[in-house]
This record gives structure tokens, C-alpha cells and sequence, in this order.
């Protein structure tokens, strides 16, 4: 770090994306949990050169396209709904909003990477309740906390999902804590906390497009919570940045929130591949939590998720391996295409087979 760096910094751990390879030509890239289909048909259509020769001007800062095609499809008001860059951002101005050093943020062990980060930036210090020994979320460790509390749900990178009574129990017993739950997931088979809305004015719900809308490069997330609390988090957005989505982005978003005919598909898809791959890996003796997501994670007992990890890197698939000493055994392997799972599968006898000599 250079000297000029502020001191209040020198000791963050930044967040540590996924690898992003130049040229995944020859490459099975299951390591970021991508969708492996493209942006719906809608999506390339509306991206014409029109649009494009409007990038002279600013975007709108209220979003209202793509905010009201989500008004539509979720059955909830505009007023209820914030976007963001990526819901990473979203996740940012919650931490800037709703903490500080009367309310701590509170959140698992293993869970998304980005929470201790956005602790750390905002100088906080966070309550960080273990998984129970079969890494799911015990829902009374989160009672009565007067924290902000952030849950994964489903969690990554285990995928495994709290219900909605959980999520309504932990609503009940923090009625004057913010609670976050954070839905990246929830698409491929988790069950939302988009009907608590209305009933507790303490939830945001937090999703993105990344994932089940196929559009992860075009950086889009959302909150959805009661107006007042909205109104909170815009003020976090237009303090920092009222641009924060681009003109593309926001054309982008509207098709693809409206076309829920493609995202069925692609989600449909997505499940049946990932019941598929999970039912083969067992086969070959992998242990596998019970994933309610686009990802899986696995681990075998006759090799290291290192050792697994790095095969796999040899034979040209990337998936993701985490140190946290709880998991190091465990690989996440996110769900591509049959034909990748397939691949995979042919790699994982050919690693184990060279494994057992």
C-alpha cells in the first residue's frame, strides 16, 4: 500500500472475486455462479443502435423502466423498489444506512464474502454467529439481537435455504433491527420473503439479475422493502452516486424483468441440470449439501477440495475453493450447461480414478 492510504484502512480484506479468465475459449468456467444462457432475446433486441447513440446522455436516476417491470412482475409498488449497482450495492448503502455503533451488523461464519468486507469499510464491528456443525442457519441465534442483521438465504456458498417461518421468526423477535435478506439465490428453488413485505416494515429484500435474468455483466440488483425505508436507502444512492445505473443497463433490466417466459426456462433448465449433476456426483460417493441454488457444493472423501480444485483447473474446468478451514474440503461448482456438467463428470472419474493410484 502506498503512504497516503488512510490509516482506517490498512487493515480491510478486500472481497475476492471469482476468477475472471481473458479467454475462456478453452475453458468450463463453473467457478462464478453465472447463468450459462444468454440475456433473453428481448434483452439484444432492445439493445439496438438507437439506445446505443444515446450514451451521450445521462441515465435516468430514478430508473423508472426497469422499476416499474419489476413493480409488475413482483406485485409490489414502485415506491417499494430501489435499484442498485449490482446488489453488492445495495448491500453497501444497508451497511451505510442501518449501521453504525448503536446497531452492529450481525451475520454468519460462512456466508457471502461481502458482508465482513462492508463491515470493515464502514468501521464496524459485527456479531458473527457459526453455521451449526451441518452448516445450516439456526433461526433462534438470530433472535433479539438489536443488530442489523444480513442472512443469505439461500446462503453461499453451501446453498442451503432457511424457510419462510424462520425468516418470519427472526423478523418477530428483531421488530426494531433492520433485517436483510439477501435473495441472490432464491430463484432456483429457495422460497422468498417477498409476502413478509407488507407485514413487517423492518425487511429489505435484497435480489439481483445476475443470476436467474442471465445478466451479470450489466450489474443490477434491487431492493425491495417498505417507502420508508427505500426512501432511506436513496438517500444512501443519491449522496453517492444517482447515475448508478447506465442507460443500457436499465433497457437491459426492463426486457428482462418482463419476459418471464425466457426466465422460466432458463430456471427450469438450470434445476433440472443441477438435480442431474448432483445425482451422478453422489453416484461417485461426493457428499453434497442440499443445494437450492444455481451452485453446488461438494466434497469426497478419498480427495482434498484443493486437490480437487486444482485437477479440475488442470483439465480446464474452473470452479471455486474456499480456505475458511470449515469447507477446505468442499468445492463450488457452479451450474453451467448439460453438455459442461457432462464434461465434469467425465473430469471427476478421471480425477478420481488417477486419485486412487
Amino acid at each position: 500500500m502506498s503512504r497516503f492510504l488512510s490509516a482506517r484502512y490498512s487493515d480491510i480484506e478486500p472481497y475476492t472475486p471469482g476468477e475472471q479468465p481473458k479467454s475462456t475459449a478453452q475453458l468450463i468456467k463453473l467457478n462464478t455462479n453465472e447463468s450459462p444462457f444468454p440475456p433473453s432475446p428481448n434483452v439484444i433486441k432492445a439493445l439496438n443502435e438507437s439506445e446505443i447513440s444515446k450514451l451521450n446522455l445521462y441515465s435516468d436516476p430514478d430508473t423508472k423502466d426497469v422499476v416499474d417491470a419489476l413493480s409488475k412482475t413482483l406485485g409490489v409498488s414502485p415506491s417499494q423498489i430501489m435499484m442498485g449497482n449490482g446488489s453488492d450495492e445495495i448491500l453497501a448503502f444497508t451497511f451505510q444506512a442501518f449501521c453504525d455503533r448503536e446497531h452492529q451488523p450481525c451475520f454468519a461464519d460462512i456466508t457471502y464474502g461481502f458482508y465482513p468486507v462492508f463491515a470493515s469499510i464502514f468501521g464496524l464491528q459485527p456479531e458473527i454467529i457459526p453455521l451449526r456443525e451441518d452448516f445450516t442457519i439456526c433461526a433462534e441465534d438470530y433472535f433479539n439481537k438489536n443488530k442489523t442483521i444480513f442472512i443469505a438465504n439461500p446462503n453461499a456458498p453451501t446453498g442451503l435455504s432457511l424457510s419462510l417461518s424462520d425468516i418470519k421468526n427472526i423478523l418477530q423477535h428483531n421488530k426494531d433491527n433492520i433485517v436483510l435478506i439477501d435473495e441472490a439465490y432464491v430463484d432456483f428453488g429457495g422460497e422468498t420473503a417477498l409476502p413478509l413485505i407488507n407485514k413487517y416494515d423492518n425487511l429489505i429484500v435484497c435480489r439481483t439479475f445476475s443470476k436467474s435474468r442471465n445478466l451479470a455483466g450489466a450489474r443490477l440488483g434491487f431492493a425491495v422493502s417498505n417507502e420508508q425505508v427505500i426512501n432511506d436507502l436513496c438517500k444512501m444512492k443519491f449522496s453517492f452516486n444517482p447515475y448508478n445505473i447506465n442507460r443500457l443497463s436499465i433497457i437491459a433490466g426492463r426486457e428482462a424483468a418482463l419476459d418471464t417466459e425466457y426466465f422460466n426456462f432458463c430456471v427450469e433448465k438450470i434445476i433440472k441440470a443441477r438435480e442431474k449433476t448432483v445425482s451422478e456426483l453422489k453416484k461417485r460417493g461426493f457428499f453434497i449439501l442440499d443445494s437450492k441454488t444455481n451452485f453446488i457444493f461438494a466434497r469426497h472423501p478419498d480427495i482434498s477440495g484443493e486437490n480437487f480444485y486444482n485437477a479440475l483447473r488442470e483439465k480446464n474446468i474452473l470452479v471455486r475453493h474456499f480456505g475458511n478451514e470449515r469447507i477446505k474440503d468442499f468445492v463450488r461448482i457452479t451450474i453451467g450447461s448439460d453438455e459442461q456438467m457432462d464434461k465434469l463428470i467425465i473430469a471427476a472419474d478421471e480425477i478420481l480414478k488417477e486419485n486412487k493410484k
